[in-house]
């Protein structure tokens, strides 16, 4: 088997999971627009150019974009070459195109599977990322090496192409919602002399809990931190799109919609660069003062 592997998106991802495949052996050839980031990567082993285009043909490649915009014009620019196996893309991006992608690339005999990953940078750095995975049961086995190496083997496969964004996209909207209803429940804990923290922990060994309860809130909000290292730009936009997701197949999820609707409201306030457990910030002021 080629360990040749193209990492496209040297951001704080991307960049992390290519680290971590220079760390596993393979070798790792990686862009970026910026030219920041390629510096980044380089100094972590990894041979970064200067366009996407010297990337095509590579036996392997992950995508860690911004956009499911981004991956469908990135795609056939990879493809433009033969001796690519298989494309792993852990964008959080839209089904339908992660479907499109998968019906092209097998067009050039070339493996495309979905595999959009929770764990955030330690887990990339790491290899121990969790990765939500839709693709046809041959692409499953052609992609798997990458699989194994980005999650150590801690990934499911949810279905036919698509299938993993889905699934990650309702991931994400579970924790927004997680986010501000444990903000609001611990702003009325203090509202009654009780400690956030004692009540966070009261909570999360009970029936209630929640990572929002058992780690988000004490690590990054009530420590003052702010810092996960995942934007509230990026969380707002997932929130709206698994809300939008849902309507395109005549679901109408009203408490998603509502919670997607803070989201937005506190993304026009603080702004896209700023952390995403930032939200306490406008659903649980008292916390954060």
């Amino acid at each position: 088997m080629s360990k040749h592997i193209a990492v496209v998106g040297l951001g704080s991802m991307g960049g992390a999971m290519a680290t971590a495949l220079v760390g596993a052996g393979w070798q790792v050839r990686g862009y970026d627009p910026s030219a920041a980031a390629r510096a980044t990567a380089r100094e972590a082993g990894v041979d970064a150019v200067g366009t996407l285009e010297e990337l095509a043909g590579i036996p392997y490649v992950v995508l860690s974009l911004p956009s499911a915009q981004v991956v469908e014009a990135s795609l056939p620019v990879l493809l433009g070459r033969p001796g690519t196996v298989a494309v792993v893309d852990t964008t959080t991006s839209e089904p339908d195109t992660s479907a499109a992608c998968a019906e092209l690339a097998a067009c050039h005999g070339v493996s495309f599977v979905d595999a959009p990953v929770s764990g955030g940078r330690t887990g990339a750095v790491a290899g121990r990322l969790t990765a939500f995975v839709g693709a046809e049961p041959d692409a499953l086995d052609a992609a798997r090496p990458v699989l194994d190496a980005l999650t150590g083997g801690q990934f499911r496969h949810l279905g036919g192409p698509g299938s993993g964004n889905v699934v990650k996209l309702l991931n994400n909207m579970l924790a927004a919602v997680n986010l501000v209803a444990v903000g609001e429940a611990l702003a009325v804990a203090k509202s009654y002399g009780v400690d956030p923290a004692a009540s966070a922990a009261g909570i999360s060994g009970a029936s209630g809990a929640s990572r929002a309860s058992a780690a988000m809130y004490p690590d990054w909000v009530l420590s003052g931190t702010y810092d996960s290292g995942f934007s509230l730009g990026l969380m707002a936009r997932d929130a709206a799109l698994a809300v939008e997701t849902a309507k395109q197949r005549g679901e109408t999820p009203q408490l998603l919609a509502a919670a997607s609707e803070r989201w937005q409201e506190a993304l026009a306030e603080l702004g896209p660069a700023a952390d995403f457990s930032e939200i306490a910030r406008t659903v649980a002021p008292t916390l954060t003062r």
